[in-house]
């Protein structure tokens, strides 16, 4: 079912108490439960240590496993992960077991090749990422682990539309009422630069002269104008 042989060992687990499962996490150790193709869901305990290396992988949810338990191996997919809300550690997670007839929901990343050589952006294009994962339905033995786009021959102003993206058979899209854009290769951006100040400071400038001027020639018509009365007053 996955190109990938990742593999998880699990042990069952016999906890009826949640100072049971408290004690079971201080001892390192995550509880899980197996549903799906078995006859009764079966209550799980895995390494914390282990559930870490895998949740540091890019899309752990949409990646089948191998989950090792008592002689036997179960073709799994994580479904629901629950982590503290204060330390931020996963404290439980859910696994489905997968059979050939199983469809699941996923949701897959999708990955952009060639943007090194892509005629749009080496014009000064830039890459705009409308979606960085699609929601699939998937047979469980066709789940891919991530969506290719070749950007190697894009000019700027196309775009990349999930029928752009060669999917597995009996692999389609969740929303099928459009031909959604997963990615556009777009024209720069130009930043207007803003117009020099030199002329708006010369016109304050001479404005500002003038109105000194101004005032300057009303001081100097009022002194003539006192000199004026006394004169008048003198002769008197």
């Amino acid at each position: 079912m996955s190109n990938e042989n990742i593999s998880i060992d699990a042990t069952t687990r016999i906890t009826k108490t949640k100072s049971e499962l408290n004690k079971l996490r201080k001892d390192g150790l995550v509880p899980a439960i197996l549903y799906g193709d078995v006859k009764k869901n079966i209550n799980l305990s895995i390494k914390k240590t282990e559930l870490d290396h895998f949740l540091k992988t890019t899309n752990f949810k949409s990646k089948v496993i191998k989950l090792k338990l008592e002689g036997e191996e179960h073709e799994v997919l994580p479904r629901d992960i629950e982590f503290d809300i204060i330390t931020n550690q996963p404290i439980h997670v859910d696994f489905q077991k997968l059979s050939a007839n199983t469809k699941v929901i996923v949701w897959i990343p999708v990955k952009f090749l060639n943007e090194e050589i892509c005629p749009g952006l080496k014009m000064g294009g830039v890459l705009n990422i409308v979606r960085r994962k699609v929601e699939l339905n998937c047979p469980a033995e066709k789940i891919p682990s991530e969506l290719i786009v070749d950007l190697g021959q894009k000019e700027i102003g196309e775009s990349i539309h999930i029928s752009n993206i060669k999917l597995p058979e009996g692999v389609f899209p969740t929303i099928k009422d459009r031909d959604f854009t997963i990615a556009t290769v777009a024209a720069p951006t130009v930043v207007k630069e803003p117009e020099t100040t030199d002329s708006a400071d010369t016109k304050t400038t001479e404005a500002s002269g003038e109105d000194v001027k101004s005032d300057d020639a009303k001081t100097g018509e009022s002194e003539k104008a006192g000199e004026g009365k006394k004169e008048n007053t003198d002769k008197k």
